[in-house]
Formats: structure tokens, sequence, C-alpha cells
């Protein structure tokens, strides 16, 4: 077998996102082993920043072994029992994953539905939960399929009951837009490492209020996965460090320094990062006489959606993307198959350079297929130009997201 060289790759897709050079050196020191008391402390660390992270100090906060679908997987088992009711809001392809998934844990769901691409009205969900008085309520945060931000403190609002648990995916949001999991009453949270955590893929961090670890410690049947059993997990997590499972190394030491450069960062500007990149994309995008999948007011800063333009082939432009400048950018899924490009700006991946290298090199395709455009470089140029004029405003506006202090 030949040695394997790994060609170079701006990935500006839904996730993967690029890894940040001081993560990948984190994973590449030695081997210990799954309960040597370095590790051990490795694993504290993670679940530290994680709280910050996510904004919560619930000691059930760790990363799952598995993908960002382990963490959707993990949410479903646990806290959906045989024959509970279970509403799922739906208005994607992920959305869609999590009603699959309650099915097969046994719960009797209900889909409330929405156009791909709109969010979820507080009312709407109100009139359904009423309608159906389900036990658990399950929704997307950032839709990776069709690039909606769904507000969530309206839903939060109308969820808080002491007989409802929510469950919310962030899988494409977090560490990228803002999410207070404690402040918002969130019961069960779930994320994967390689988005804006900057990570490879292989975690999924989840986060359990209160009311999800009582109902974890009152079910009456067992949880239906062994490996994803939280009563189990929980213990190899928390000062008893009873064995479960051998837990990848490599990749909690690439957590651990992903959540330290965050902590340096720190999360308002983290957040005004990718709200800034966003902002200049779509400028770009628009001046090139391209149109948005979603309106304004309900667009992910995270994975951004643009319409193919009518007579030009989806495949076309990304394959010459990727051979002639290594840039990554995905296709349409499901219903919007052909239909959108998906860019991520998330974590290390949403910078400057990305953003008017991908318009530079859109700008150049589309010409030569004969989609005539405007500069989009410049455009985009402009929005960074003002924010630099106005950069302590831009980040003051997120002061009022705090660290949560922990212990």
């Amino acid at each position: 077998m030949k040695e394997f060289n790994v060609p170079f790759r701006i990935l500006m897709g839904p996730g993967p996102s690029n890894v940040d050079p001081r993560v990948l050196r984190a994973m590449s020191q030695t081997m210990l082993s799954h309960l040597d008391p370095v590790f051990i402390r490795v694993m504290d660390d993670v679940q530290d920043g994680l709280r910050q992270v996510f904004r919560t100090r619930s000691p059930i906060t760790l990363p799952i072994s598995g993908t960002g679908t382990a963490g959707m997987e993990a949410a479903m088992v646990n806290m959906i029992e045989p024959g509970d009711t279970v509403l799922v809001c739906t208005a994607g392809y992920f959305a869609d994953r999590m009603a699959e998934i309650a099915e097969r844990a046994g719960g009797r769901v209900q889909r409330l539905e929405a156009p791909w691409g709109r969010v979820f009205e507080a009312d709407q969900v109100r009139k359904a939960v009423d309608r159906h008085r389900p036990k658990v309520v399950a929704f997307v945060h950032v839709e990776t399929s069709t690039g909606v931000s769904q507000p969530i403190e309206p839903l939060a609002e109308v969820l808080n009951r002491d007989d409802i648990i929510t469950i919310m995916d962030c899988v494409a949001s977090l560490a990228g837009e803002p999410i207070d999991v404690e402040g918002n009453g969130l019961d069960f949270v779930y994320s994967g490492s390689q988005k804006c955590l900057s990570c490879p893929p292989g975690l999924a961090p989840i986060t359990l209020s209160e009311k999800a670890i009582r109902r974890l410690s009152t079910r009456t049947a067992p949880v239906q996965s062994w490996y994803l059993d939280l009563a189990m997990l929980r213990k190899y997590w928390s000062e008893v460090r009873v064995y479960h499972h051998t837990a990848p190394i490599s990749l909690n030491y690439a957590l651990r320094e992903a959540l330290r450069i965050i902590e340096e960062e720190t999360l308002p500007r983290l957040y005004a990062r990718h709200r800034l990149n966003h902002e200049a994309l779509v400028r770009g995008l628009e001046a090139m006489g391209l149109q948005m999948f979603v309106g304004k007011e309900a667009r992910a800063w995270t994975v951004n959606t643009v319409k193919v333009p009518e007579g030009i082939d989806d495949q076309t432009v990304r394959t010459a993307l990727l051979e002639r400048h290594g840039i990554e950018i995905v296709g349409g899924l499901g219903a919007l198959k052909g239909q959108v490009w998906r860019i991520g700006l998330m974590g290390y991946s949403s910078n400057r350079n990305n953003v008017l290298l991908l318009l530079g090199a859109l700008e150049e395709i589309l010409t030569e297929l004969g989609c005539p455009s405007a500069d989009g470089v410049q455009a985009a140029s402009r929005v960074y130009r003002e924010a630099e004029l106005a950069d302590s405003g831009r980040v003051s506006a997120f002061s009022e997201e705090k660290p949560v202090r922990v212990g």
C-alpha cells in the first residue's frame, strides 16, 4: 500500500470544518489509557469547557464518543420511553432524522411541520403542545440542510413546563451562535465536535438539565441502547470513574485544546466573528446577483444556503471550486437537492480570507458558465471595512454574554 498524501482543502461546506493547527498538534501527543490520572484531568477540563460554551452548570455535561447523530440518538433513547408522545418540529432533513429516531425509541411521534426555509412561531408550537400534550418536544436550532436559525427564546418560553422535556439540536451552532442552555431552561442539548468547535468528527457534546436528569433516574423501562445509556456513561464521567468504554483519547485532547482556544477568544468575540463573516458573504453573494434561500430574519450565521442560478448545474460549479481552488461547498439535501449550495462558515473556517477567496472563485466560474455577476469581493470587503470602524460596538453587542461560573 502506498503512502497516503492528503490534498489541501478549504472546507466551506456544512461540516466538517477545517481544524485549528493547535488542535491538530494536541492530537499528536502521546497516547494515555482512558483511566490514567492525567487523562482523567483532561476529562474534567473538557467538561468544564463545555459547561462554559453551553452556558450551564449541569453535572451531566460531557462528550459522547460518536458523531452528532450519536448525540441525537442519546437524547431520544434516554428521554423517551415506549408509548411517550413526542412532538418533533420538522422543517429540514435533520429534524426528520430526529423524528425517525424518536419512533425507533418507541415514541408516539407527532410532527409539527413548517416549510423548509421557515422558522416555527411560538403560537404554532403552543397550539401543538396543547393539542398533543407531549412528554418530549424536539427542535433544531440551526438546521444544517436549510440554513435556518430557529429563535430559541420564544419556543423556550412555551416549552418551559414541568411535564415537558425539551430536546434541542445545536450541532451546527454550538460556539457559532449564542446559546444559553440554563437561561432558556433547555433540558437535553447536543452538538458535534466537527463544526464550530473546529475539531475532527467523532465527539458529540451533550448537556442535561436537572429535570432531564430526574427523567433519566425515574425511567420504568431500560434505555434501549447499552452504549448510549447515560445512567452508565455518567458514572465514567463522574468522580466514580466506572469503566464503560475506551474513550477516543486523542479526540478528547483535541476538544480540550479547542475549548481552550474558545476561552481565549471569548464567546462574545467568537459570535461577533461568525456574524461578521456571514454578513460579508451574503453581501458579496447578493452583489453577484445570487439569491439567498432563507429570509434575512431567519438566516443562520454558520450555514448559508444560496439558490443555484437558473441554467447553472450545481455539481459543475462545486467540482470546479474543488479542483481549481481546493474549496469545498456542498449541494442541497432532500427536497433541496440541486437547488441550493450550502456554504459553511464555522469555527476555524469562518474567516475573512475564506470568504473573499470563495467569492472570487465563484465569480470566475459563474462568469465562464455565462452567468454575469458584479464584484462580490468588493462588496464583502466593504462590510469588513465598516466593521473595522465599528469593531468595539460590534463586540459589545454581546456584552451580556458573561461566563457561567462552574463549581
